[in-house]
């Protein structure tokens, strides 16, 4: 008899679906356990009607015959059937996009693999093997479309393809079959992505008008209820869409970042990470594309292609916020993916950032959006703003404060008081410096004035700026003893020394608070382990005890200060035979000081424990975090309270390590072109004959010659952080007699140049000038 293929053997026909638009292929089963079985399938079926589908997904089902498996039974779909009455389908008039119940996502999730068409099984297939595509594949097909015309297939592929999220995902998983439910692999196959966005934009307006369409559906489907991992996949994919750098899908592109800016931390966290496994180029046109984006809402070239700003105020914090997770993705990678600088907005630097600043320490606890929220967006010239308003905001409130007081008793105003004002000898530079800064603490947040006993200079900043350099120069000598410079990596580091007076180390942290807080830039070769240091934590403690400049540190952070010994622990790490036979070394370390060797102990019971394969690693730990915190502490921590003393203020909150440095310290690289370009004229023209004599020679001296210039002219041989430009530099003609040297007023940057007859006069003054220019010739 024509039986069921159950395993009973047996089997009837003529048994109906109950769904009544179903029929049945092979004869029913007639054994009750096949029969109850089959029944508990068919409901199944009916659960997965309650799942809404898209019209183009209704489109492809009334195109091709689907079929399913129903245990051993197969049933068919009849393509004549009217659509919209076919179990799993909605009405094709039915409008918005209903409801998911959980019961019937979860009976969907249960029952998707195992009861989808035939037809669809195949398509997913064929997906499979298209990621396979290369790039020149698809780039044939485009060719292809555009010589015949043809566009079908092409529009086909991206319409179907970015319709929903589960589409996205059967498209660019790698395995569609796979959970990659961890945060280590995403699961997109990047390189097919990568290919499908290349193409999109050679193709025609309809095609990626058929994209957009299918986006919007399936942010609309997506915008309620729980997200799944196929959800953030899909996310992260149609971030990397090249569409959004047109202002005309800003609308789409705004919904987009919204969603995305309102998922879960956990959500986030696993954005995050798969954001780090995208390729450089598509990282960083991701970057590029939001900071276009929130500088076009801003400022809009064309206002009437937006909506209403107090209609969208969503937009700017939406795409601030998924910036935010780039910014973390990028800084989870060393080297990190792109440059900090990539994530500058500079268009920020035109609105009122102190309003942004007071509102985030008004309301920083509150729910109420600031850039200073998010201050990797935020430029370093913006930054330099901020503190520089910040600091002569204090200076004022200080300067009335002592005004006052002087009035309330009676005793007449001095306009000394309104200044830090410091008298120094040249000879006795360092004592009377710190003897002044010590006995003026209260006064250290108010201008900042310098006199050199004996010396009619008046300070209009240019002695200020000799005062910074000399002092520096002196107390970084090596013979001074204070640090210990470091001839393979450049630069200067704390002394472990032991002594009963750290108050020369709060000197040098103070004259670094006040250089930020006077705007002025110090000769100081610190390695970038010393500001984020300076920064643990950003804000002093109110609690004494608590430890400060202690951070964590690693073998990359130690390569910076003593490479040599960084090689040596690393080539530890690597040692492939018996560390404890071969070297022979406990949780023990020696140092030299004053000519005597002393040791410590690591931890507890060190000199007998001793260094295997096993416990390297924090043998090395242990040795690198000794060297850069433990053995400097109460140097660092005297030299912490002297900067903070002075530049307490919260905008330090906004700096990263790297951006104090520049702070400090400006940039060493120096452009005598982009001087050339910025420079300013009093009594000459940039034509005249003496100033091509003066870029010939200054374009044509040394490194060393042409800081020497810069020192001469502004004070300094650093570059401020706005670059060149921001020196403000002028050369003025000199009615003096050709006879004499050059001239600078450093206060005000300026060069007063004599009318010099030829170039080799010129050059021969100009060397002399800078090579004799301290306590000479400045103003």
């Amino acid at each position: 008899m024509a039986g069921c293929k159950a395993p009973c053997g047996a089997g009837q026909a003529g048994w109906e679906v109950p769904s009544g638009r179903w029929r049945e292929l092979p004869p029913r089963a007639s054994c009750r356990l096949c029969q109850r079985r089959a029944r508990e399938r068919c409901r199944a079926v009916n659960h997965i009607s309650r799942c809404h589908f898209s019209s183009r997904t209704v489109s492809l089902f009334k195109a091709r015959q689907a079929s399913f498996l129903v245990g051993n039974t197969q049933v068919e779909c009849n393509p004549s059937d009217d659509a919209s009455s076919i179990k799993g389908l909605p009405c094709t008039e039915e409008k918005g996009i209903g409801k998911r119940s959980k019961k019937s996502v979860f009976y969907f999730q249960q029952f998707h693999h195992n009861y989808q068409p035939k037809e669809r099984r195949h398509r997913k297939q064929k997906f499979t093997h298209t990621t396979c595509y290369t790039k020149h594949q698809k780039w044939d097909d485009i060719e292809k479309a555009k010589s015949s015309g043809d566009w079908k297939a092409v529009h086909d592929f991206y319409s179907t393809t970015f319709d929903s999220f589960l589409e996205i995902n059967a498209v660019f998983k790698v395995d569609v079959n796979s959970p990659f439910n961890t945060t280590e692999d995403s699961g997109i196959n990047a390189k097919f992505v990568n290919v499908v966005y290349d193409a999109l934009l050679n193709t025609p307006q309809d095609v990626q008008k058929s994209v957009l369409k299918g986006i919007i559906n399936g942010l609309l489907q997506e915008w309620k209820g729980p997200r799944t991992k196929d959800d953030l996949r899909a996310y992260c994919i149609l971030l990397q869409n090249p569409q959004f750098s047109n202002t005309s899908t800003y609308v789409i592109y705004a919904h987009l970042l919204r969603q995305i800016a309102a998922l879960t931390e956990a959500d986030h966290h696993f954005l995050v990470h798969w954001s780090k496994k995208i390729s450089q180029r598509r990282f960083k046109q991701v970057v590029d594309r939001l900071l276009q984006f929130i500088s076009l809402r801003l400022f809009p070239a064309k206002p009437e292609e937006f909506p209403p700003m107090v209609k969208c105020t969503w937009w700017i914090p939406s795409a601030t916020k998924v910036l935010a997770l780039f910014n973390a993705a990028n800084s989870l990678i060393s080297p990190p993916i792109i440059s900090y600088t990539d994530f500058y907005n500079s268009t920020l630097d035109h609105i009122d950032l102190m309003e942004e600043y007071h509102n985030w320490q008004c309301y920083g606890n509150s729910h109420r959006f600031s850039f200073c929220q998010y201050p990797f967006i935020i430029s370093i010239a913006a930054k330099k703003v901020i503190i520089q308003r910040d600091s002569e905001q204090q200076m004022i409130s200080i300067a009335r404060q002592s005004l006052v007081d002087k009035v309330s008793r009676r005793q007449k105003p001095d306009m000394n008081m309104l200044f830090l004002n410091v008298k120094v000898r040249r000879t006795h530079l360092v004592s009377d410096s710190l003897d002044e800064l010590t006995r003026k603490r209260a006064d250290l947040k108010k201008k900042l004035k310098v006199t050199f006993v004996g010396e009619a200079g008046l300070d209009m900043g240019g002695l200020t700026k000799e005062w910074f350099l000399l002092l520096i120069r002196q107390i970084f000598h090596p013979d001074y003893g204070m640090f210990t410079y470091h001839k393979d990596s450049h630069c200067h580091w704390f002394s472990s020394f032991k002594c009963d007076n750290y108050s020369e180390f709060r000197l040098v942290g103070a004259l670094m608070g006040l250089a930020v807080y006077n705007s002025i830039t110090l000769d100081i070769r610190f390695p970038p382990c010393c500001y984020k240091k300076l920064l643990s934590p950003p804000i002093v403690p109110c609690d004494h005890n608590t430890l400060v400049g202690i951070c964590d540190v690693t073998l990359d952070d130690l390569f910076q200060i003593m490479p040599e010994l960084a090689h040596g622990l690393s080539e530890l790490l690597s040692y492939e035979g018996n560390v404890e036979e071969d070297f022979y070394s406990t949780f023990q370390v020696f140092q030299e000081e004053f000519g005597v060797i002393k040791s410590y102990n690591l931890k507890p019971n060190g000199d007998k424990i001793p260094v295997t394969n096993q416990n390297r690693k924090e043998y090395v730990q242990l040795y690198v975090d000794f060297l850069l915190n433990k053995s400097i502490y109460k140097q660092f921590a005297a030299f912490y309270y002297g900067f903070h003393s002075v530049c307490a203020s919260y905008a330090l909150l906004l700096l990263r390590p790297e951006e104090v440095e520049i702070l400090v310290c400006g940039s060493p690289e120096l452009d005598m072109s982009a001087l050339q370009r910025s420079t300013q004229y009093e009594g000459y023209q940039k034509t005249d004959v003496t100033i091509r004599y003066f870029w010939d020679v200054v374009l044509g001296f040394s490194l060393d010659l042409q800081k020497k210039l810069l020192h001469f002219a502004t004070g300094s041989d650093r570059v401020p952080v706005g670059g060149m430009a921001d020196l403000n530099f002028k050369i003025s003609k000199s009615e003096t007699s050709t006879n004499w040297l050059p001239v600078a007023h450093t206060c005000f940057n300026q060069l007063c140049l004599p009318p010099y007859k030829n170039k080799k006069e010129l050059k021969q003054k100009l060397i002399i000038g800078i090579s004799n220019a301290e306590g000479f010739g400045l103003e």
